[in-house]
């Protein structure tokens, strides 16, 4: 087993993955940060819910994917997900910058001095951080 170089990016992988075909959930190896982004994620209603196993070394965090509609015609509730800061590409930006996805419909997921949050609550407590990802 290779280590990942962005787990971040492993875990939205493992999500965008596990919804285009159907699956109910998704098991990824768990961070805090991989918690607090599952945590905006079902506060906004993109997941139905998520759980850290206790395993041994590492815990799991497992997610339970969200759809809409009747079973042979849902739809995922994510229809996108885009990692924006990357290890070789840090992306942070103030208060003022922080960008509106697909003109409101979407959100950033920012990690920021007061936890992770979305780009809504990120204005509204007038800090700016770290852009870990768009959802839409």
């Amino acid at each position: 087993m290779s280590a990942v170089t962005d787990p971040i990016a492993d875990m939205l992988t493992r999500i965008r993955n596990a919804s285009m075909v159907g699956h109910s959930r998704v098991a990824i190896p768990s961070s805090k940060l991989k918690v607090a982004i599952a945590r905006v994620l079902k506060e906004e209603g993109y997941i139905e819910d998520f759980q850290v196993t206790n395993d041994r070394p590492q815990p799991k965090l497992i997610i339970k994917l969200k759809y809409i509609g009747e079973r042979r015609f849902r739809k995922p509730a994510i229809s996108g997900l885009q990692r924006v800061s990357k290890p070789g590409r840090r992306v942070y930006v103030g208060k003022e910058d922080i960008p509106l996805v697909m003109s409101g419909m979407g959100i950033a997921i920012l990690s920021t001095p007061k936890g992770v949050m979305t780009d809504k609550q990120a204005r509204r407590l007038g800090v700016g951080g770290e852009v870990l990802c768009y959802v839409w």
